[in-house]
């Protein structure tokens, strides 16, 4: 399945932060292009359900579970760090590792995002039924672990790595801006004086 995401981040000498992902989605969109513009129009809504009971049901004054989810890490009312992890449903999972790497274990951006990430399956991946895609880099034992817990497990390496989406940082501390890039994509993390 094909998606079209583009993700980025910026601070501006005053400390605002932007977060930003443009999406496609499937297929590259609707595959509706208005005339004259040269663009299709998305389809992010394609995951909402209207069936009554569904746990995705759409309706007011819920949240659906949804992909597109550029974030901002805030303390106090003042910025931390402004982020994203594009990927389809590795999106929310993303968030929460990279995040969990930085706060829990004390990473900087660009370890937050080289560290080996899990996924676990949504059904349009090649590993079905809720199984947990490993990347390169997970201890042989972790995945011993997670096998004799009964999860099924498949290691992932090489190209498919990008199954386990691709990000940008950037991390205020008071003055100080640092940034990182996954090595998983093209992106980078550049800054201007």
């Amino acid at each position: 399945m094909l998606f079209g995401e583009v993700y980025f981040c910026a601070v501006d000498a005053d400390g605002n932060g932007c977060s930003f992902i443009n999406s496609n989605y499937m297929g590259f969109g609707s595959g509706v292009i208005p005339k004259g513009c040269g663009f299709t129009l998305q389809n992010r809504g394609a995951n909402f359900s209207l069936e009554k009971g569904h746990p995705n049901e759409l309706q007011g004054g819920r949240r659906c579970f949804h992909t597109i989810i550029p974030a901002m890490l805030t303390r106090e009312g003042s910025l931390v760090a402004t982020f994203g992890v594009m990927g389809g449903f590795m999106q929310p999972q993303g968030h929460v590792q990279v995040v969990s790497n930085m706060i829990d274990f004390g990473m900087g951006p660009q370890q937050a995002l080289d560290a080996a990430r899990i996924c676990i399956g949504s059904g349009d991946e090649p590993w079905e039924d809720g199984e947990i895609a490993c990347e390169e880099g997970i201890t042989p034992a972790t995945l011993a672990t997670l096998r004799g817990m009964g999860h099924g497990v498949s290691g992932v390496a090489g190209i498919q790595r990008l199954t386990f989406g691709k990000g940008q940082i950037i991390v205020k501390n008071g003055a100080v801006l640092s940034g990182g890039s996954d090595p998983r994509a093209d992106g980078m993390a550049i800054g201007c004086v």
